[in-house]
């Protein structure tokens, strides 16, 4: 309202108002909210979340949500529940067509926008150029590092690193996930080996399952009918039934619920040159990967932060089918063609010991937008 004061929350008797910040991190994006401000967890949170995004309808018109998987996402900031983080993040995937909020996964593009954010809101002691953040993630019970650029005090935003999938160039937010592994399962590898032969719905199949930043199946393309080179259209109704049966199963001998979000599927295979999803010809990718999976199933149309690390880890491997699709195992860095281009990471593994010394990778992330949302019945908390 004109002559309003931009910080004071209109109140309205029939919807609640909640402060948020919109951040982007990577190819994905997400309104940042205080716990403190929500429901406490459980369904009437949920409730509120799908209010907020405008949950279940696939334009999304009446919330927040950008009716595409990578766009209805949210981050819940609360202080620190362990002694070792600067901060707690839950990540929360939010279903387009479904009235289900998804925690069981968490998001690595949107983790880079996270450090951004603990610098500009000064939830850690800033040093310049850099400011090292903790970040506790909920989702995986693991804390992921990120090392954020710092100017004036504040995340730094322009710099070189250029993400494909975004338009421009940014400053680079290293992310280190060397010391989650096991988040889910206790064990990098759940099963003991870096491959298995898995009993499937469709058949056997041959399976790499790593647990490490979201627990992820790695298998090849052509198990499923793909290419490895599919953009979102290409990709059938008889694609996804496959990659949900190798999903299934890899969860079964695993020991968790198939219904969520993980293990993530991965397709992979050799690199060949092909299209992006903006019709740009890709060359020189070390493995051609791509991630199927969410509410509704479908082709990511960038590379997940998180499974970009566990893809490295796998690459290193020797017998995985991430290394196989590549010509042999090549810990260090590699090159991941996905549908909007080139994404890059590195790891390192001691496999006699089995740790990971390193799973990191680049992202570029800054503040959007801050204001106040309004959720149809809900009640702003007192002192809001």
């Amino acid at each position: 309202m004109h002559g309003a004061d931009p910080h004071q929350v209109t109140d309205h008797p029939e919807m609640g108002a909640i402060r948020f910040v919109l951040m982007r991190g990577g190819t994905s994006k997400a309104p940042f909210l205080r716990g403190e401000d929500l429901p406490p967890p459980g369904a009437e949170r949920d409730r509120f979340i799908l209010g907020l995004f405008g949950s279940p309808d696939p334009r999304q018109i009446d919330g927040l949500g950008g009716a595409d998987l990578l766009t209805s996402k949210l981050a819940i900031i609360d202080p620190p529940s362990r002694d070792d983080a600067d901060l707690d993040y839950t990540f929360a995937q939010v279903s387009i067509t479904e009235p289900v909020v998804d925690y069981d996964i968490n998001c690595g593009n949107i983790s880079a926008a996270v450090g951004a954010y603990a610098v500009d809101e000064g939830l850690v002691p800033i040093t310049e150029p850099a400011t090292t953040v903790r970040i506790h993630n909920t989702n995986t019970g693991k804390v992921i590092v990120a090392h954020v650029p710092v100017v004036a005090g504040r995340a730094a935003v322009k710099g070189d690193l250029v993400i494909d999938g975004v338009p421009g160039s940014g400053a680079p937010i290293a992310l280190d996930y060397s010391d989650t592994a096991g988040g889910v399962t206790g064990s990098l590898l759940p099963t003991g080996t870096s491959r298995d032969l898995l009993e499937t719905a469709i058949g056997p199949v041959d399976v790499t399952i790593v647990d490490l930043a979201n627990l992820s199946v790695f298998f090849p393309a052509d198990a499923v009918g793909m290419t490895g080179t599919e953009r979102p259209g290409d990709v059938t109704a008889e694609h996804l039934v496959a990659v949900e049966a190798i999903k299934d199963a890899a969860a079964k001998v695993v020991g968790i619920d198939g219904d969520g979000l993980i293990p993530v599927p991965v397709a992979v295979a050799p690199p060949i040159p092909y299209r992006t999803i903006a019709g740009v010809e890709v060359t020189g990718a070390d493995v051609c990967a791509r991630v199927i999976g969410g509410r509704p199933s479908t082709l990511h149309k960038a590379y997940p932060g998180t499974v970009s690390a566990t893809t490295a880890v796998a690459a290193g491997l020797a017998g995985s089918v991430v290394a196989e699709a590549m010509g042999g195992a090549r810990p260090g860095r590699i090159r991941i063609g996905h549908p909007s281009g080139i994404m890059e990471a590195s790891a390192s593994v001691d496999t006699t010991r089995g740790i990971v010394e390193e799973a990191t990778y680049l992202r570029t992330a800054r503040r959007l937008a801050e204001g106040v949302a309004y959720v149809v019945g809900w009640k702003t908390p007192p002192g809001s």
